[in-house]
Formats: C-alpha cells, sequence, structure tokens
C-alpha cells in the first residue's frame, strides 16, 4: 500500500495557503497495486482509495498523471463512493466522468487522468493498465485546465 499525504502534493492545489495550514500527515489517498512482472503484455491492478475531503473550497484529488509511454490506456472501474475523473489530452482539452459503483471508464492512449472525490465518503476506483506504462508526472507540472470546487449544487468546474 502507497498512501500518498497533504505534505506530498504541493502545488496541486489552487489555494496554496489553504494547502500549508492543513495537516502535512492527513492522509489523501492510498494505492494498493497487485503486484506483477512488467513487460509486454503484462497488466498492473491496483485499487484508490481517496479520501473525502478539501483544500480550502478544491476537493481532495489524485495527482494524476500521463503515461510515460502515451499510447498506453488504462480502464477505471468505480468500486464505492461519488466522484469525477478528469481526463485531458496533451493539448489540454478537458473532460469529466461521473464515477459512482459499477461505472466503468476507458482512459484513452495520450490523455493524463486524475480522480477527484466530490463525495462525503471515500471513493474507491480500480484500475488496470500495462505494466509497461508508467507514470509522468513532470508533464503537468502547470497542472490541469479544469478545476473542481465545492458549491452550494455539489461542485462548480472552473479554468484552471
Amino acid at each position: 500500500r502507497t498512501t500518498t499525504r497533504l505534505a506530498d502534493l504541493p502545488g496541486i492545489f489552487a489555494d496554496g495557503e489553504a494547502w500549508k495550514c492543513g495537516n502535512p500527515q492527513k492522509s489523501v489517498y492510498d494505492v494498493d497495486v497487485l503486484g506483477s512482472p512488467v513487460g509486454e503484455g503484462a497488466l498492473f491492478v491496483g485499487v484508490t482509495h481517496l479520501r473525502a475531503g478539501n483544500v480550502g473550497d478544491e476537493f481532495f484529488m489524485t495527482r494524476g498523471h500521463f503515461h510515460q509511454r502515451r499510447e498506453q490506456g488504462e480502464v477505471y472501474f468505480g468500486l464505492r463512493g461519488c466522484g469525477l475523473v478528469l481526463l485531458q489530452t496533451e493539448a489540454g482539452d478537458a473532460r469529466l466522468e461521473q464515477v459512482t459503483a459499477g461505472s466503468v471508464h476507458i482512459i484513452p492512449p495520450f490523455t493524463a487522468h486524475r480522480l477527484i472525490n466530490t463525495g462525503n465518503e471515500t471513493l474507491s476506483s480500480l484500475a488496470v493498465w500495462p505494466s509497461i506504462a508508467g507514470h509522468d508526472y513532470a508533464a503537468l507540472a502547470e497542472g490541469f485546465t479544469l478545476r473542481i470546487f465545492a458549491s452550494g449544487e455539489g461542485y462548480e468546474v472552473r479554468h484552471g
């Protein structure tokens, strides 16, 4: 199990002051990955458990990433809770899909992805991806083009 804490997410949330004031040891999400060999045709299977919470008015989210091998896709299966998967192309075109128990999401090749918990309980999602895909976090140093904030209607989408 890998745990990502608030301190591990500098620059991810829009409100840097709220992030600094948060408990740096607060667990934001855990990822459990089933071990698998790395090689052509091999798959990783993992479950992300993204806690409910906010930094300022922005919902907890995963760091998000492209694959190092951009041509590799991924599949998400919603297990529990409710939230969103944010998908963004290299050109910056972004869209959102609702994640709920039983939902299925195809993450196309050449697409960055991030989970966002818009609910009041842990959002859990199972992912399956090629073991050769790798992760590229640096490509998103400037962030995604969309941000999701709490509002009276549930959530509000704002541009970057």
